[in-house]
């Protein structure tokens, strides 16, 4: 349920132990797993995804990168081939643009079966959904490629006017799992804050092109990053995503449409 690959491999190996009656301890055994599994991740599951539309994004790459080698090793990394070219394109963008930065993605899809769920997410299920990280600098000023959360979820931009309660109204309502993230959150650089100007760009960027259905992100930061200043159909796509989800102010996700 967590890399929906991991217990395939799991059931294999151990089951090729008991075949051929292996002596193995426990503990060469769980190093097996561990070298298969890795191998399996980043040979085999990259050349049996496209038989799902589906392909990984870059690891290494100077325009786009995963927070942490952890959304690869769990396979959280997949996305459809659709998204994957509006990817490449809009992270180019982004890099040469006015950044000379990566764009930083979050969880995205597993490699197969359309309507296996993403854990513990509600819809990224068709390889058509990606979260990605808002962009950060220094106090000093210094856009860096860096996130103040280990995890990349957790560490919230919080409303400037703290009237602004959408998080308390949530829970006061019953979702108490709308802000659970904080406590996986692991504010490892605390330092960072967001950068509205290079964090505004990459929306704007994303959300002029045909693909882009819809962007969530978390009503304060419509007004504060000047997003309520874009185009009306720009702006059009830019939703709350309601209480049954979580907050969005440590990350965007983003949508594609189906009819792309």
């Amino acid at each position: 349920m967590i890399t929906q690959v991991g217990g395939i491999i799991w059931i294999a190996v151990f089951s090729y132990f008991k075949y051929r009656k292996s002596t193995w301890n426990k503990r060469k055994r769980l190093w097996s797993f561990s070298f298969v599994y890795t191998l399996c991740v980043f040979f085999i599951v990259p050349i049996l995804a496209p038989l799902n539309s589906r392909r990984a994004l870059p690891v290494f790459n100077d325009h786009i990168a995963p927070h942490n080698l952890g959304y690869v090793l769990l396979c959280r990394n997949y996305v459809h081939n659709d998204l994957f070219n509006y990817m490449a394109f809009h992270s180019e963008n982004y890099h040469n643009g006015i950044s000379g930065l990566q764009l930083i993605y979050l969880d995205a899809g597993f490699p197969f079966i359309d309507g296996f769920p993403l854990l513990p997410h509600l819809s990224h299920h068709d390889g058509r959904k990606i979260d990605l990280a808002f962009q950060y600098q220094t106090k000093a000023g210094e856009a860096v490629n860096s996130n103040p959360s280990l995890l990349g979820y957790g560490v919230y931009v919080e409303p400037l006017d703290p009237k602004i309660t959408q998080a308390q109204k949530c829970k006061d309502a019953g979702f108490w799992q709308y802000d659970y993230a904080k406590y996986l959150g692991f504010n490892i650089n605390k330092d960072l804050i967001i950068d509205g100007a290079l964090t505004k760009f990459m929306i704007d960027d994303l959300l002029k092109f045909l693909p882009a259905e819809k962007i969530f992100i978390e009503p304060h930061l419509i007004t504060r990053l000047e997003l309520d200043q874009l185009s009306s159909h720009e702006r059009s796509k830019i939703r709350y995503h309601g209480c049954h989800a979580v907050r969005h102010d440590d990350h965007l996700h983003l949508q594609i449409s189906k009819d792309y």
